[in-house]
């Protein structure tokens, strides 16, 4: 006998915890949709040298490569030796960037689309750290130019599922990388590969803390002297406390003696994005500026994006993304901006349910149990089930008579809330009985009307959780 056991870096679920994790992306993918977002899936694998076109360090130790024996073989026996090598991708973006370029000429710009599908990383298995997670993402893609006013857009798409997933205060913060960029070449820091290596140490800040960046960039490496230290500091200390708050920090910058062009034309794309948002109908308490967010990847060159909830910042950010030049320089000569976001939706759950701010346990999607009283019965118990199913209630039928105390039982732990029980008594009626056991309570109903009756109750129940 073989142990039954799960790989590490994977999470399986029981049913009731997976219908809860399928509520979570049945809301994100409701709210993409409502934005006017299209559903895209790319295959699970690529071929290896179509993905790691940005290969090498990091990306490349973590990546699982596929290598199938049977098309080896075949190949081998067809005197083909340029079987192409795959991997598993560690993304959705690298496939987005292939997935346009390649079919470039069908697709109607800007494109917006939505992904949501699996992705596999083969990091160092811990607590909370996942080599198999769900990534939900969104991206407009435009050709040659992108709107500012995209940027905004996607603020009101986070801003729309996490009001919907209901799991506390939550603030989107925002920066511009050229801002930052601008800031430092206000302070002599103007060379491009300094300026990338500042910028990832800036983005660690709420990480390590301040006390790290400070040594990070006065040490070897950096050498910054500490009154250029000291600046960068107070500069990325900058947050804003409400919409007037973030406009005022804005023109601040632009007063500024030594502000550049870079940090002009920074300003003025947060200030666009920020004013939009507000016609978009997101609350002020759901966004605010934060000018140590850097994002650490380089392809990011404008607006970025991280959302944190507001009484919880230890879970990190549940949500982030920015805006980046050219999506796919490396598959086309077209040029293609972007701007998009992901939320990982495998660790979000993950650390919701440890931080107890959702239980992870859903009701059972049955939503009815018609129960078998005894063998007689039994096309009685069909034809109920018929009649709720064409009414729109999920129906599971018992198949075998049991007491009907087991069958109480089976359906509480299986989250079932309604049982319906047609006896004799009952059938001579035309009626049938109905145990609710979420309220504990059972009443009798006309067969003809169950459905119905059954719909208002938990439409009800619905309501309440709204």
């Amino acid at each position: 006998m073989i142990k039954p056991r799960t790989p590490a870096g994977v999470m399986e679920l029981l049913p009731r915890e997976q219908i809860a994790f399928q509520r979570m992306l049945d809301v994100i993918r409701r709210n993409y949709e409502r934005f006017g977002f299209l559903p895209v899936e790319t295959p699970v694998f690529e071929l290896s040298d179509v993905l790691l076109t940005k290969s090498g360090g990091e990306t490349e130790r973590q990546v699982y490569f596929v290598q199938s024996t049977g098309a080896l073989a075949n190949a081998a026996e067809a005197g083909d030796k340029s079987t192409p090598e795959m991997a598993l991708r560690f993304d959705l973006t690298v496939p987005l960037a292939r997935y346009v370029a390649e079919h470039e000429h069908d697709l109607s710009f800007p494109f917006r689309r939505y992904q949501m599908q699996r992705v596999y990383r083969g990091e160092r298995a811990q607590r909370g750290r996942f080599r198999e997670f769900y990534q939900c993402d969104i991206d407009v893609i435009g050709k040659d130019n992108l709107s500012i006013r995209y940027d905004a857009e996607v603020l009101a798409v986070i801003n729309a599922v996490f009001t919907e997933l209901r799991i506390g205060d939550f603030s989107v913060q925002l920066n511009n990388r050229k801002l930052l960029r601008g800031f430092f070449e206000s302070q002599g820091v103007a060379d491009g590969a300094l300026q990338l290596a500042v910028l990832r140490e800036v983005d660690k800040i709420d990480k390590r803390g301040p006390d790290y960046v400070r040594d990070t960039l006065m040490g070897e490496g950096f050498n910054l002297p500490a009154d250029r230290v000291a600046k960068i500091l107070e500069f990325i200390g900058v947050r804003s406390t409400g919409h007037a708050d973030a406009l005022a920090q804005l023109d601040a910058l632009l007063a500024s003696a030594d502000a550049t062009d870079m940090l002009r034309t920074g300003v003025a794309e947060l200030r666009e994005v920020i004013e939009l948002v507000r016609g978009l109908g997101v609350p002020e308490t759901a966004y605010c500026l934060n000018f140590s967010i850097a994002r650490g990847l380089d392809y990011y060159t404008g607006t970025v994006y991280e959302t944190q909830l507001t009484k919880h910042p230890e879970i990190g950010s549940i949500c982030s993304g920015g805006r980046y030049e050219d999506l796919a320089s490396h598959y086309t000569k077209s040029k293609l901006p972007g701007v998009g976001i992901s939320i990982g939706l495998t660790r979000l759950f993950w650390q919701l349910r440890e931080a107890g701010l959702i239980d992870g346990i859903a009701a059972s999607s049955v939503q009815a149990m018609v129960a078998l009283m005894d063998e007689a019965a039994m096309p009685q118990s069909l034809d109920i089930a018929r009649r709720l199913r064409a009414g729109g209630i999920n129906t599971e039928v018992q198949m075998e008579p049991k007491k009907i105390g087991k069958q109480f039982q089976y359906a509480a732990k299986a989250g079932i809330r309604f049982v319906v029980l047609a006896g004799e008594d009952e059938i001579n009626r035309g009626v049938v009985a109905v145990k609710d056991l979420v309220r504990e309570q059972q009443f009798e109903v006309a067969r003809e009307e169950l459905a119905t009756t059954l719909q208002v109750e938990l439409e009800q129940a619905r309501a309440m959780v709204r």
